[in-house]
């Protein structure tokens, strides 16, 4: 291979096969919900999205942290501004003018979008509740969850990268975090009575939903540490099956106090060989779909598409009403934004990420290209 062929080959793109699909069923369900239909789980799809972050930024720190030893602080948080932060405040922006040209319903205080732009919303909800925020924006607090934890994780891997701590130890340290997590989940539902918004949106009560995602890219991580194949071996199948049954039973048993204790890890237990399955096996019929081209595009979109469908949903039904058509011409107009806003702020932040992604990949003993 020529000097110039095997540079290109060391710069081709990282892709972690089914991904970007995922993204697409999670927006979907997160959608539906938010549009009114019934029995489909929303809160689910957030759960996912928080697994699949943990996985992603796990893996890329990983991957980092071989090539140099450690972990680049400054271009690790270079790269999420440019990630997040553009179509964060972009929404948030689009909401602000929809409100003062009153397409959106009059706030009586703008504290909480100034806890929204500030990163903290999911502890404005816990405090003050929802009422107050910008039509549409109920959804920030989610990212506030990912943006706590992305201040936090990447401090502990780089320790575990500086203690050399083994692979399977890392994985044992995080699900026990996780077991951590549903301890103080425990206290706060049968000690203190507590249930509601404190567990379902603070980032001390949802951080182990992206912790799973974590000790799956530590350890036996289906993109990195497993030769190719093409065919499960009958125990992944099985794992598959548990899974679906776990997710099933967080699905069907309603019971308050088990939805906001258990549930949340048993979906992370039952996500857990879903995603190994769907990453390792990218050509199985069953995971066929989530890597069509079709289904991988809108899985580029997802972020945007997350960030503003509700927006529309409320500008449409404020309108309209509620109803199917309405649901779909609210649908319509977030793709039409999120295309937008993906030609216009993601491709080109995507570039520079991409960038600061090499340059975060080039061993410290080799010279800049």
């Amino acid at each position: 291979m020529s000097s110039t062929g095997a540079q290109k080959a060391k710069r081709a793109p990282f892709v972690i096969p089914s991904l970007d699909g995922i993204r697409t069923v999670s927006f979907a369900m997160v959608f539906l919900a938010h549009a009114g239909m019934p029995y489909i789980p929303g809160g689910f799809g957030v759960t996912v999205f928080f697994f699949l972050s943990g996985y992603l930024i796990t893996t890329l720190l990983r991957r980092e942290g071989e090539d140099n030893g450690g972990i680049n602080f400054k271009l690790f948080y270079l790269r999420r501004v440019l990630r997040i932060l553009p179509p964060f405040y972009a929404v948030l922006g689009l909401a602000l003018v929809l409100t003062l040209l009153g397409v959106l319903p009059r706030v009586g205080s703008w504290a909480p979008t100034t806890a929204q732009a500030l990163h903290y919303a999911n502890y404005w909800v816990v405090w003050h509740g929802w009422d107050g925020l910008l039509g549409g924006t109920g959804v920030y607090w989610s990212l506030a969850v990912e943006e706590h934890f992305y201040l936090l994780f990447p401090a502990l891997y780089a320790l575990f990268i500086k203690l050399r701590v083994a692979p399977r130890t890392q994985h044992a340290v995080l699900l026990g975090l996780c077991a951590l997590v549903l301890l103080w989940r425990c206290h706060l539902v049968f000690n203190l009575n507590i249930i509601g918004d404190r567990t379902y949106v603070a980032s001390d009560t949802r951080f182990d939903s992206m912790l799973f995602g974590c000790a799956l890219a530590v350890w036996g991580n289906p993109v990195v540490d497993l030769p190719a194949s093409d065919k499960p071996k009958p125990w992944e199948w099985l794992a598959v099956v548990a899974g679906v049954a776990l997710l099933l039973v967080t699905f069907l048993f309603r019971d308050p106090a088990f939805r906001e204790s258990a549930r949340y890890s048993m979906q992370g237990i039952g996500l857990y060989p879903l995603f190994f399955v769907a990453v390792r096996y990218p050509k199985l019929l069953v995971t066929r779909f989530l890597n069509l081209k079709q289904v991988r595009f809108v899985g580029t979109l997802s972020y945007s598409l997350y960030l503003v469908h509700q927006v529309m949903i409320y500008v449409v039904e404020s309108k309209a009403g509620e109803g199917v058509w309405q649901a779909a011409l609210a649908l319509a107009l977030s793709f039409v934004l999120a295309l937008g806003m993906y030609e216009l702020i993601e491709k080109p932040c995507g570039k520079l990420r991409s960038r600061l992604s090499v340059s975060a990949r080039r061993p410290a003993a080799q010279p800049a290209q």
